[in-house]
């Protein structure tokens, strides 16, 4: 995770995944170990029932604007194919660990 100590503003798109069944879970936020720390500990009505959640990706955005309209375009069928591609690597060391 970044930082705490950057003195630019930054605004961040992030990707959890639930480590109990899976799922990804798409948002953005300004702070992201204040939030990452939310969804671990219940306190997002959208992911509590999802909880424990591994952080996958993130991208830094210097406005905020740019961090919602990315955080919508991940979450549309092209931006999960980006995703997947993106994520391959890990995808695949991930399933070889399964085994």
């Amino acid at each position: 995770m970044p930082s705490n100590k950057t003195s630019p503003v930054f605004f961040y798109t992030y990707v959890l995944e639930s480590t109990k069944d899976g799922d990804k879970y798409i948002g953005y936020t300004r702070d992201l170990r204040r939030r990452f720390e939310e969804h671990q500990k219940g306190e997002s009505f959208a992911s509590y029932t999802r909880r424990p959640f591994e952080l996958i990706y993130y991208e830094a955005c210097r406005d905020s604007e740019d961090a919602k309209q990315r955080e919508r375009y991940l979450k549309t069928t092209a931006g999960r194919r980006f995703m997947a591609k993106r994520l391959r690597r890990f995808n695949l060391h991930k399933a070889w660990h399964l085994k």
